[in-house]
């Protein structure tokens, strides 16, 4: 592996970087530590011998280089410098997957181990602490290369799932000594009264041998170290990825989650989540970890004693992002769609789908609407109406749309007099109307069309998701639209209702997320909302019948059930209501009259299945037998 760098890098192009092929990489470093954990110590001083004095060379190397790029040296050092970071980055994998291959359930372990990971892992982190200081101390102007700061990320993530998980259990049992014990502390003591357990023994002797101070030290560096990426290297799109998606999992952990909260570097990313702090955040290419960075942050504040430890309130996090939505709101149509907001837009939105994602409760999301309601809904449908036509920005609206409609845990609970879930539809129609409306006026594209996906379905995919979060969400009653003549709900229905029926069955079955919206937005159409379905022309309404059938044959058996669950529902209804006189009756009665076999149609195909179909669909597609036998 080190003699391959030097190979490499003489070779001036002519060999590829096995550091290059992710694959083969993460094959060799999954066997290491099975191979490496039967000679552990001869393999450990093996691998200090060659750490230390690279340690020492790269050292000397950056002390002559001072606060200029690696770029500006002479080709000799340069090489000189390229050929020792390449060695530190081997070595940097070599001990996060050794690290990370220790087992704390193992019965095989051995004693002492925890002291070798220690020896191993202090040579890592200090080679960070030289990292860190040299990318500081030039003000991001002499860094390594992006394969080292890629390894130690490796490392910290093997790091964090082997030491990080016994964080909480440390601190308490040290705060244990004091005179107050925490409802944890006191139950851990009573569970471990016999004194620290086997595997804390083991934390301590490890951070004891490690020699860089208590368990928040190190994690102090290791996270200033993340910060440091995110502040100094925006232009790297992979390194941003991999460095919030560790932030992201220390974050999910409940002990690391509250080492996390009492970190100055956190508290600042926190205060600070905004473009002059952190370039990546702006630049196009990282809209994406925007979310992830967001989302993060929010898990953070929100969780027990969150905003107190950070100091900060859910408003004074959301200030920045308000702040930008009132700029824009305040733009006209003409100034709103000039190429400046297009990357505000995106942003804002990429951000309050991150932060939406990490509201699991009432409480959280009612903060979330309360921030933005009145004042800032308003700007989704001008944005729908205005950019609709730019796929990024629509994509990144309806995507953050579509979460903050999704009722998930029942979060969006509102009070019985409340009408907010009547405001957050109407705000979800607005979006719906302006851009389906704008869709259907554009002109129609092939099917042959290589983009037409992404030009057309993936938004109207996306259209259609939205509508269907909204009125699955059991947070409306959808009564009060007819009762009070507001067209929020018709019209919502009849957009999504034409932009489905523009879709080929061909292109319906040809997509699968574009099938699932499809299936679905049918499905809710029929359970609850019958008069719109019936009230359709009958040659639209038989239309609607063959995708269902077409897709009853699917095999992604949510699809399936979709289209069973919709036969389901108009078999029943037929059924329970063929005696009254209601207007829906006399829709349908219409519809079968003009297609007398539909069905028995139904109910042959769904006897085929359930003979010969793949055994996952057969409770699907067993559901509407008996329906649809008392209606025929």
């Amino acid at each position: 592996m080190l003699g391959s760098v030097e190979s490499v890098i003489l070779s001036e192009g002519g060999l590829d970087d096995p550091l290059d092929d992710d694959g083969s990489l993460k094959e060799q470093l999954d066997r290491l530590p099975v191979i490496c954990r039967f000679q552990y110590g001869p393999i450990a001083n093996m691998i200090l011998t060659k750490f230390d004095p690279l340690m020492t060379q790269y050292r000397d190397i950056v002390s002559a280089i001072g606060n200029n790029s690696t770029s500006a040296a002479p080709p000799d050092v340069q090489t000189r410098v390229a050929i020792v970071e390449g060695q530190l980055t081997w070595l940097t994998y070599m001990v996060g997957a050794i690290v990370g291959g220790h087992s704390w359930s193992s019965a095989h372990m051995s004693e002492g181990q925890e002291t070798i990971d220690a020896s191993l892992s202090r040579r890592v982190l200090q080679l960070s602490q030289g990292m860190d200081y040299r990318l500081t101390g030039s003000n991001g102007v002499s860094r390594s290369t992006p394969e080292l700061e890629q390894a130690m990320l490796y490392y910290f993530q093997n790091f964090r799932r082997v030491y990080m998980f016994m964080w909480d259990q440390m601190s308490t049992s040290n705060s244990d000594s004091g005179e107050h014990l925490t409802v944890v502390g006191m139950m851990t003591a009573k569970l471990d009264s016999g004194g620290p357990s086997t595997k804390q023994k083991v934390y301590q002797r490890m951070f004891e041998h490690l020699g860089m101070g208590e368990h928040t030290a190190v994690a102090n560096l290791i996270v200033t170290k993340m910060g440091n990426n995110l502040k100094y290297w925006p232009e790297d799109q992979d390194l941003i990825g991999k460095t919030l998606d560790l932030l992201h999992d220390m974050a999910q952990g409940y002990s690391s989650s509250k080492l996390l909260l009492t970190l100055e570097t956190v508290q600042f990313l926190a205060r600070h989540h905004t473009e002059e702090h952190f370039p990546f955040l702006g630049i196009p290419g990282n809209a994406r970890h925007r979310t992830t960075f967001h989302s993060t942050l929010t898990r953070l504040l929100l969780s027990p004693n969150g905003e107190e430890k950070l100091g900060l309130t859910f408003e004074q996090f959301m200030e920045p992002i308000v702040n930008k939505m009132t700029q824009l709101g305040n733009l006209s149509p003409t100034d709103l769609r000039q190429e400046q907001c297009r990357i505000a837009l995106i942003g804002v939105f990429r951000d309050l789908r991150g932060i939406t994602a990490s509201l699991h409760n009432r409480k959280t999301y009612g903060a979330l609407f309360e921030v933005l309601h009145p004042n800032q809904l308003p700007l989704l449908a001008k944005v729908a109406d205005v950019w609709h036509d730019q796929t990024d920005v629509i994509i990144s609206l309806l995507r953050f749309l579509n979460e903050f409609c999704h009722n998930k845990a029942n979060r969006v609970n509102f009070d019985q007099s409340s009408p907010n879930g009547i405001l957050l539809f109407r705000c979800t129609s607005e979006v719906v109307c302006a851009y389906g409306s704008r869709l259907l006026s554009m002109p129609a594209l092939s099917s042959n069309d290589p983009e037409i996906y992404k030009k057309r379905y993936k938004g109207l995919a996306l259209a259609l998701g939205v509508l269907n979060s909204a009125l699955g969400g059991n947070y409306v009653c959808f009564g009060v639209f007819e009762l009070y003549n507001d067209r929020a709900l018709d019209s919502a229905l009849d957009v999504a209702l034409r932009m489905a029926l523009t879709v080929p069955l061909d292109d319906v079955n040809a997509y699968p997320k574009l099938s699932k919206a499809y299936y679905s937005f049918i499905e809710i159409l029929f359970r609850s909302h019958r008069r719109t379905a019936f009230a359709l022309d009958t040659t639209v309404f038989m239309q609607i019948m063959a995708t269902v059938h077409d897709g009853l044959q699917s095999s992604d058996a949510s699809i399936s059930a979709f289209c069973a669950n919709t036969i389901d529902h108009m078999a029943s209804y037929y059924f329970n209501n063929r005696s009254k006189d209601k207007i829906e009756m006399q829709y349908l009665t219409k519809h079968l009259a003009a297609q007398p076999n539909l069905f028995s149609s139904l109910t042959a195909t769904l006897f085929n299945l359930l003979l010969y179909g793949p055994p996952q669909n057969h409770w699907a597609v067993m559901r509407p037998m008996l329906s649809l036998m008392l209606a025929s």
